[in-house]
């Protein structure tokens, strides 16, 4: 385990870390959690990999990592979780990926099948990595993989809220072979809400809605009112729009998200802001605490590159731990070290009181 910078702890040696009463209630952007990236991700077959350590070996190190399925995350205490998603309205576009060729090409012996039940042919969004590169996933599709989340939730009334993550993929071809994916466009997300829906009920989800209330903006409702309690968020999902570029599709004739699932990821001074990401924060180490006290809820990376990862450095995870952000996204939670021993998580568990905005708080009120 990669243990905490004391930098963490001197932050509470201030008069302004006085401790929590008691009572007092916690608001869901008060806390940090540690999530996974990527956690549909079940790995490549071994001669798919062998394949592409061969033609690439750096993308190969890259994308060398596995998680368990999605419940198992979840047992272990996971509370973000990230599905990418790709639009595949008519179904079987993704059906016959040419990686399985290109393993052949090469002389390999092919992998156990990767849709033994014919799923990639259904309409309807699927989860994966790469198009024909790195397509295997550990639930399929997306529908299930929210459906394999809510059988979770409902078997653990009380847990702490799950943020889901979703990223709509639509990466052009770096390749011949590779399949040109359907574009995004607004009516992409209209279908990507009604998919989220047909699994979650309202009273299962914290949305946009919920936020902001009797505010103008939502961005003006975070800033002031601020986030729901973490009591009220208990039970449920909250769902997280990955990329800024999409998100001009997804407030299209839904001012401040009024009427939407996903909260976006957007710049502050938006009308829709109130999550935004910041994975590439050690340029700008103030940046974060700063959005942090504003009352944004922050996302960012913990992980070195491969290279790192391979040292053992958790340089870039103490960091990422000081900063305040509340989601903590990792290729290596606890339970699932890299074999130089690196992992993620905190002194206790995969939560604990927010070091920016609850230096402080009681233990109980954050239980996973």
């Amino acid at each position: 385990m990669v243990k905490p910078s004391p930098c963490v702890f001197l932050l509470c040696l201030t008069a302004a870390c006085a401790p929590a009463q008691p009572g007092a209630a916690l608001k869901l952007n008060e806390i940090q959690i540690v999530g996974t990236h990527n956690s549909y991700h079940s790995g490549m077959g071994p001669h798919e990999m062998a394949y592409l350590r061969k033609v690439d070996p750096r993308t190969a190190d890259s994308l060398d990592y596995r998680h368990p399925p999605l419940n198992v995350q979840l047992d272990a205490g996971v509370r973000q979780l990230e599905l990418d998603v790709w639009g595949d309205s008519k179904g079987g576009l993704f059906a016959n990926p040419a990686g399985l060729g290109l393993v052949a090409k090469a002389g390999l012996s092919a992998d156990p099948p990767f849709d033994p039940n014919g799923i990639m042919k259904k309409p309807g969004f699927k989860v994966f990595h790469v198009q024909d590169i790195d397509f295997r996933s550990n639930c399929e599709p997306f529908v299930a993989c929210l459906g394999a989340i809510r059988d979770w939730s409902k078997a653990h009334p009380g847990h702490l809220p799950i943020f889901i993550l979703v990223e709509n993929k639509d990466d052009r071809p770096q390749a011949d072979y590779m399949t040109t994916p359907e574009p995004l466009t607004p009516e992409t997300f209209d279908a990507l809400d009604a998919e989220i829906r047909s699994v979650f009920q309202p009273s299962e989800m914290i949305v946009p809605d919920d936020v902001r209330g009797g505010h103008k903006t939502l961005e003006e409702a975070v800033l002031t009112s601020g986030w729901p309690s973490l009591d009220r968020a208990r039970g449920k999902v909250v769902f997280l729009l990955d990329q800024e570029r999409v998100g001009v599709f997804y407030t299209k004739g839904h001012p401040s998200l009024a009427g939407r699932v996903l909260f976006t990821n957007a710049q502050p001074g938006s009308p829709d802001a109130a999550f935004v990401e910041v994975n590439d924060f050690l340029a700008r180490p103030d940046l974060i605490p700063s959005l942090v006290r504003k009352g944004y809820l922050i996302r960012t990376m913990t992980d070195p590159h491969p290279e790192g990862v391979r040292a053992n450095d958790g340089s870039r995870w103490d960091a990422a731990m000081a900063s305040g952000a509340q989601i903590l996204s990792t290729d290596y939670p606890s339970r699932e070290a890299a074999g130089s021993g690196y992992s993620v998580r905190f002194d206790r568990g995969n939560v604990r009181c927010n070091p920016v905005l609850k230096p402080a708080c009681n233990a109980a009120a954050i239980k996973e």
